[in-house]
């Protein structure tokens, strides 16, 4: 496992800071991080946007993936699909969990949920491209 602490809190993207996320823990394959959402998440109705979801589900699951490779390797999305399935709004207390699912040789499979509490808010899956460092 790859020693990504100086990337805990924004993780590495300072736009995630402004969305209120802030990753907490990581292990080879996984990630967690607590998310107070903030109003710049929100659409006109008061629901954080389906995109902020995406932005910030790619972040746990390549977060989740580089914990995975080895030195020298890079994950790069290819394909992102997220379901939305409950509202949330500003001010609600979010935890992210990026999972990685298989790494092949050269692509890798995760996963990834937002939840609030026992609710599940948004799901998704990703298709990363695998560099790794002789490519």
């Amino acid at each position: 496992m790859r020693d990504l602490d100086r990337f805990l809190g924004n993780g590495g993207m300072p736009v995630l800071s402004s969305l209120g996320i802030s990753f907490t823990e990581y292990g080879a394959g996984w990630s967690t991080a607590t998310w107070t959402v903030t109003e710049p998440c929100t659409n006109p109705a008061g629901a954080v946007q389906a995109g902020i979801h995406a932005t910030a589900l790619d972040a746990a699951m390549h977060f989740a993936l580089g914990a995975a490779l080895e030195s020298g390797q890079r994950g790069a999305t290819l394909h992102l699909s997220v379901q939305t399935q409950r509202p949330s709004v500003a001010g609600d207390e979010l935890h992210l969990h990026g999972r990685t699912v298989r790494v092949g040789h050269t692509v890798a499979f995760c996963s990834g949920t937002v939840t609030r509490g026992d609710e599940i808010i948004a799901t998704a899956t990703a298709t990363f491209a695998v560099q790794r460092s002789e490519d």
